[in-house]
């Protein structure tokens, strides 16, 4: 398993964080997606095999927001 934390932009509110849990946690590959609302970072852990770095950042992209 590979941990990372993306920065986010553009998350606001509770709407927000279901969004991108969601997306993100459906995934095949992504073991646990966690959302730091007043940080503005997502914690992903997935297995590389499986899922790739640039899909999760491109999942969170398609639901509006802006991946550093």
């Amino acid at each position: 398993m590979e941990k990372v934390t993306l920065k986010v932009n553009g998350m606001s509110c509770g709407h927000c964080v279901k969004a991108i849990e969601g997306s993100v946690g459906e995934l095949q590959g992504v073991e646990s997606v966690n959302v730091h609302l007043k940080e503005g970072n997502v914690d992903v852990e997935f297995n590389p095999s499986e899922a790739s770095l640039e899909k999760i950042k491109e999942t969170i992209d398609d639901q509006g927001y802006d991946v550093e």
